[in-house]
C-alpha cells in the first residue's frame, strides 16, 4: 500500500477570512485565529479551497467586511497565486475573478465560467448580467427567456 507523504488540508471561509481581513480592533479570541490562520496558509503544506468556499468568501468580504470589487479580486489573486492552495475549478475562479475586476458580479461570473462545458446560460437578470455577458461576447451565450 503506498503512503502519502503529505497530507492535503481543506480551507473553509473563516480560516481564509482570518488570513485576508485584519480588524483594527480584535479580541484575544480573534487575534489568536488570525496567528492560526497565517501559520496556515503560509507553511508551504498543501491546502484545498472548495469552490463553495470562495463563493463565500468573496460574499464574506464585500457584504460582511465590506470591501470594494477591486480589494476583493486582489484578495483572490492572491490567494490563485499560492502554489501549495489547490482550488476545486481554479479555471473558473479566475474567469470570475478577472470578471470582477471588470465590474461584473462575482457570483454570477463564476456561475457561468462553472457552466462552460453548457451551450447556454439561462438567467433572468437581464438588465445587469446577461446583457453585459451578451455583450462581452461570454461562451457559453447567456439568454434571458
Amino acid at each position: 500500500m503506498k503512503q502519502r507523504t503529505s497530507q492535503l488540508t481543506a480551507l473553509d471561509t473563516n480560516v481564509l477570512a482570518r488570513y485576508y481581513v485584519q480588524a483594527e480592533q480584535t479580541d484575544a479570541a480573534t487575534a489568536l485565529q488570525c496567528e492560526h490562520a497565517r501559520a496556515l496558509l503560509e507553511s508551504g503544506k498543501p491546502l484545498f479551497v472548495a469552490t463553495t468556499v470562495a463563493l463565500e468568501l468573496e460574499w464574506v468580504l464585500r457584504g460582511f467586511y465590506k470591501l470594494e470589487a477591486r480589494t476583493v479580486a486582489k484578495v483572490f489573486n492572491h490567494l490563485l497565486s499560492m502554489p501549495q492552495v489547490q482550488m476545486q475549478d481554479r479555471q473558473a475562479l479566475q474567469s470570475a475573478c478577472d470578471a470582477l475586476s471588470q465590474g461584473f458580479d462575482f457570483a454570477d461570473a463564476l456561475h457561468h465560467a462553472s457552466s462552460r462545458h453548457c451551450d447556454v446560460l439561462v438567467t433572468f437578470y437581464s438588465k445587469g448580467f446577461a446583457n453585459r455577458a451578451t455583450a462581452k461576447g461570454w461562451v457559453p451565450k447567456v439568454l434571458v427567456p
